[in-house]
């Protein structure tokens, strides 16, 4: 069993960070602040259609504070959706607050009515966390979907990501007899691999969604990180690969039960070229941040020390013994991995001067 550090640090957004979010849009005066959301006056648990606890509470507030909530809140969810568009407020209302226990952030989930429909969609408000920031972008530009969230000082606003929590596809949804297994396992192997590739830790199966499509003759998967807190915090090589963590083991026992191992390295093999054109694809956009990255702080250095030894076995390479810090070794993995045309990877991430 591998575990997780306790209580991850929480990093500041540096100036230079704070600069590429204003150049790429992502940052924007928010009309409400996450420390406006505290300021509640009455919480109770928040149970689940089973009647189990989700360790969320939902938070009640004041008639005044409600209002000032409602119109702030729905505003932030037209900048999120649809730039800002005032015209869709009217039919929207904020229509549950609750407020996450644990974690690292202690994020407020929000959720948000169509009054004409009832239709509802949530959104969260979360502090600004340096390290999940950097992973919302490489989210962003290296993975199959795109993510939208805000910042405003220390404020961190991000779309809900829709899906079934990994826990409970594994429990409920794997056994059933429709569900497509070597599919399930396919797509695990792609999503271990991506995370590996750019260093996002804590793949447990409730950091984690299973976006299920159906098709004309059977159903597709995706699954998606939703907890962007662990880019490139922990030491351990191993962090940074879901199938070490036990609330995947049934999905791993797929993988191997059903998948040669030659059509592993098939899956694999595709899904670095798909990064790999991706990465192309926002080669400045991504080496803007990883230069910005490369002189941040975002883990200790104990951790930095630890995981540029691991990955200097895992990738028989000394060179991983040079890097300072965790942006160096971001930039350093991918470029070792991703090898199929090192003229453009190279320029990609050519050392700054």
């Amino acid at each position: 069993m591998h575990t997780i550090s306790k209580k991850k640090l929480v990093y500041p957004v540096s100036k230079k960070l704070r600069k590429y979010l204003q150049t790429y849009d992502r940052e924007r005066k928010l009309p409400l602040r996450y420390e406006d959301l505290t300021h509640y006056t009455e919480s109770f648990p928040y149970y689940d259609k089973q009647g189990h606890d989700t360790l969320w509470q939902v938070v009640l507030y004041e008639q005044h504070q409600r209002e000032e909530l409602n119109q702030g809140l729905t505003m932030i969810y037209a900048l999120l959706k649809t730039d800002g568009d005032i015209s869709v407020m009217e039919h929207l209302q904020v229509s549950r607050v609750d407020y996450c226990t644990f974690g690292n952030t202690n994020p407020f989930r929000v959720q948000i009515k169509n009054q004409l429909n009832d239709n509802y969609d949530y959104f969260y408000v979360k502090r600004a966390d340096a390290s999940r920031i950097y992973g919302l972008e490489l989210e962003h530009i290296l993975s199959p979907s795109r993510i939208n969230y805000l910042v405003d000082g220390e404020t961190l606003i991000e779309e809900h990501i829709a899906g079934i929590p990994g826990d409970v596809f594994i429990k409920e949804y794997l056994p059933r007899p429709n569900t497509n297994l070597v599919r399930i396992a396919k797509e695990f192997v792609k999503f271990n691999e991506r995370c590996f590739i750019r260093l996002l830790g804590d793949m447990r199966s409730y950091n984690y969604v299973i976006d299920v499509t159906p098709d004309f003759e059977d159903e597709q998967y995706r699954v998606r990180s939703i907890d962007f807190d662990q880019q490139s915090y922990e030491g351990r090589k191993v962090m940074y690969l879901p199938q070490f963590f036990k609330d995947n083991n049934k999905v791993v026992e797929l993988v191997l039960k059903l998948l040669k191992p030659q059509t592993i390295q098939q899956y694999l093999s595709e899904e670095r070229t798909l990064l790999y054109h991706r990465l192309k694809l926002a080669r400045y956009r991504l080496k803007d941040l990883i230069d910005i990255m490369r002189t941040d702080t975002i883990s200790t250095p104990e951790k930095v020390e630890q995981l540029k030894k691991d990955l200097a076995e895992h990738h028989q390479l000394d060179e991983f013994l040079k890097c300072n810090n965790m942006g160096d070794l971001v930039r350093l993995n991918l470029k070792t991995i991703l090898t199929r045309e090192p003229r453009i990877v190279v320029n990609v991430h050519r050392k700054q001067s």
